[in-house]
């Protein structure tokens, strides 16, 4: 299974969870439904306007236009690759791990191992691809991992896999 974790980890595999995915895709139908026909209506609103050389609203629109697209091929990009992880239980941290760590000199930290799209720092989702989550890996309650920092090395200590 490790193997199998980081063989994923090394291609375009995102880890979503249920929810997560689930969101993408209603982001996903909303883009192609509703803003694609909306912005094509400002285009042909922007083309009646003349000179398109000048006209603000048009180069507005088409630029709107490209980042709907490219927005709609990412998402597509990311389900297509996208691996559903649930919170578990398990001996080791890997995707889906919730834990409490403590970085030394500072109180402990609740956090969970997340894909990068669902990273939130804020909320304690930890990337499995930051410098942080990259530590993590692999390791069991009571392990000591040491990330690097612009200020230098910092040891974090996992007091408990939940």
């Amino acid at each position: 299974r490790k193997q199998a974790i980081l063989y994923a980890m090394n291609n375009d595999t995102q880890y979503l969870s249920k929810e997560k995915h689930q969101e993408l895709q209603q982001e996903l139908i909303r883009l192609k439904t509703i803003d694609r026909k909306e912005v094509a209506q400002h285009l042909e609103d922007a083309k009646a306007l003349g000179d398109l050389s000048e006209n603000a609203e048009y180069h507005e629109a088409r630029e709107r236009q490209a980042d709907i697209e490219d927005r709609i091929s990412q998402i597509e990009d990311m389900l297509k690759n996208a691996v559903i992880v649930s919170q578990h239980h398990s001996s080791t941290v890997e995707v889906g791990s919730s834990l409490t760590v403590k970085k030394e000199g500072a109180s402990e930290m609740e956090c969970m191992i997340v894909g990068t799209e669902e990273a939130n720092s804020i909320d304690g989702k930890i990337s499995h691809q930051s410098p942080l989550g990259m530590a993590l890996m692999g390791h069991k309650a009571g392990d000591t991992v040491v990330v690097a920092t612009p200020k230098g090395p910092v040891n974090y200590t996992i007091v408990k896999l939940k």
